[in-house]
């Protein structure tokens, strides 16, 4: 009797258990970790995920999500979850077309510059040699950049080799010649150097304009490669999304139908060059929105780099006292391209980084919003702003969309640059944040490296990655971890008006998400932090 009423009660245990199991809704995948950085509005931990169609149906506890869910694929992470990684501001394809090209990062002095050419010369004998990476200031070696080695070693070849910022370069004889450069060249927005007589190569903002016309561009296939290297590097870093700020037609297209193809997996916010081609068909078209692409802004550019000293700012560069930098396009233009732009209900990202740039383009941006408007006008880097300009931002609902590596790369010379009372304007991460209360970051690599770590890092110990300096550079603009993973995730996909479907770890939205080995919240030295997968719609990428 004891023996049939035993049997009895475990057959009623197993029929519940089944009956209840089989109440349970299936689902592609439950994801469970450490803990789930969710980045929503108030910063909500959790510790698993119900997905299905690439989307998050649920999320919560362990115990909530397995009560409610099963799955043949059940993932669990030792790591720490986080919302895939956006990048506000980078240049996504033109960081792929220079991975194949000559790279002059973490060169030490032009012979360097020039032994690297040389190097890349011999491995590829034909054709233009095009490169970028050079940067002056971190020269231990200091002279001014010029052509003439290069004139040596390539008296017949083309060479055009660009600054890290982009806005500068120098070209060798050849490839002035082939552009028509001589010492009686006039260019509006630019400089073309010329020292006793004699071209020195040294180009910068539009100026470089007319070699890179006479460049034959890449080929499809090799356009086709550079994107889907930026790619792999990309979803590497743990991003999932990128901000591509300034992509011809021709470009945005192709990514549009690689990413049809399968052949593309990252998501794209393409920014539109202010070209006629790309104002005719979107004038035309209309915005582009698919789930891995989004067109509906444009990119504008008011001055050049400070590096370069073509930031246009309100009084003379400290260390060259009859420059105030230049205007890349003449305001009075960047308005009328505002006025089409907000006739046609795109949005408006404009590249400022003096404080004469800022303040002008604020003025501009004024004229068409006011407070209540949610049209999203971004300055993008606002790096010098003075800080009575900086309630224009907030007057008008303007978006500062910032890079804090760029502060930690440019802090052993921007005092020569600005002066030590011009500083405290610069940089100004944590006062942008307190006009709107939200702040996209990026890094504009290839200007930087990659990395959304490296970008944390920066925005929150204000250190470079050598940890240098003490105690950060103008510390009381540091972000908080908290900040600054809004900024890399939910801040960034808003100021792309994706945030609805991305940005955080919420029902409703894709499951886009990235594996950390570290707890970077709360790790200081995380730097060594390694992105172990990374995930776009509930899929592994990388």
């Amino acid at each position: 009797m004891f023996r049939n009423s035993q049997t009895l009660i475990y057959a009623l245990i197993l029929f519940v258990f089944i009956g209840c199991n089989d109440n349970k809704q299936s689902v592609d995948s439950i994801i469970i970790a450490n803990r789930i950085y969710t980045s929503n509005t108030t910063f909500e931990i959790a510790e698993s995920m119900a997905i299905t169609n690439g989307g998050i149906i649920a999320i919560g506890t362990k115990e909530e999500i397995t009560a409610k869910y099963k799955s043949n694929s059940v993932k669990t992470f030792e790591g720490f979850l986080y919302p895939g990684f956006i990048d506000a501001h980078s240049h996504f394809h033109g960081y792929g077309i220079t991975l194949n090209k000559v790279d002059l990062r973490n060169t030490f002095s032009m012979q360097e510059v020039v032994d690297k050419v040389v190097a890349f010369g011999k491995e590829y004998p034909e054709n233009w040699i095009t490169g970028r990476g050079w940067d002056q200031t971190d020269w231990t070696v200091k002279s001014n950049p010029n052509n003439v080695m290069l004139n040596a070693f390539f008296p017949n070849r083309p060479v055009l080799i660009r600054r890290i910022d982009g806005h500068a370069g120098i070209a060798n004889a050849k490839a002035l010649e082939l552009a028509g450069i001589t010492t009686n060249t006039k260019v509006i927005g630019g400089t073309i150097e010329v020292v006793g007589g004699r071209l020195t190569g040294l180009l910068t903002d539009n100026a470089l304009d007319l070699v890179k016309k006479v460049i034959p561009p890449p080929s499809l296939a090799a356009n086709i490669s550079a994107l889907k290297k930026a790619e792999k590097n990309c979803l590497d870093a743990g991003l999932t999304t990128v901000t591509d700020a300034g992509l011809d037609l021709e470009t945005i297209l192709l990514i549009d139908s690689l990413q049809k193809l399968g052949e593309l997996k990252i998501r794209v916010y393409a920014m539109a060059n202010p070209s006629k081609e790309n104002f005719d068909y979107f004038t035309e078209n209309g915005r582009i929105s698919t789930p891995l692409l989004q067109v509906s802004a444009f990119k504008l550019y008011a001055d050049g780099a400070l590096g370069s000293r073509g930031a246009k700012l309100k009084a003379p560069y400290c260390d060259d006292e009859d420059n105030t930098g230049v205007w890349v396009t003449n305001p009075q233009i960047i308005d009328s391209m505002c006025d089409v732009l907000n006739t046609i209900n795109f949005q408006v990202a404009t590249h400022c980084i003096g404080d004469s740039a800022n303040r002008k383009v604020l003025e501009i941006y004024s004229k068409y919003l006011n407070k209540d408007d949610d049209k999203r006008w971004r300055i993008e880097h606002a790096q010098v702003v003075t800080p009575a300009d900086r309630p224009l931002y907030q007057n008008s609902n303007i978006i500062p969309s910032v890079q804090p590596t760029h502060a930690t790369s440019d802090m052993p010379w921007v005092q020569d640059r600005l002066c030590a009372n011009r500083v405290d304007g610069a940089y100004a991460y944590k006062s942008l944040l307190g006009l709107n209360g939200w702040l996209p970051l990026g890094t504009d690599f290839p200007v930087e490296e990659i990395y959304p770590l490296h970008t944390f890092y920066s925005a929150v110990y204000r250190q470079n990655t050598d940890q240098k300096p003490l105690g950060g550079f103008l510390p009381k603009e540091a972000l908080s971890p908290k900040e600054a993973i809004h900024g890399m995730t939910i801040w960034a996909a808003k100021a792309n008006f994706m945030e609805h479907n991305i940005g955080s770890l919420e029902t409703g939205k894709y499951a886009d998400f990235v594996v950390l080995d570290t707890d970077i919240l709360y790790e200081k030295y995380m730097l060594k932090t390694e992105v172990l997968e990374t995930y776009i719609a509930g899929n592994k990428v990388n």
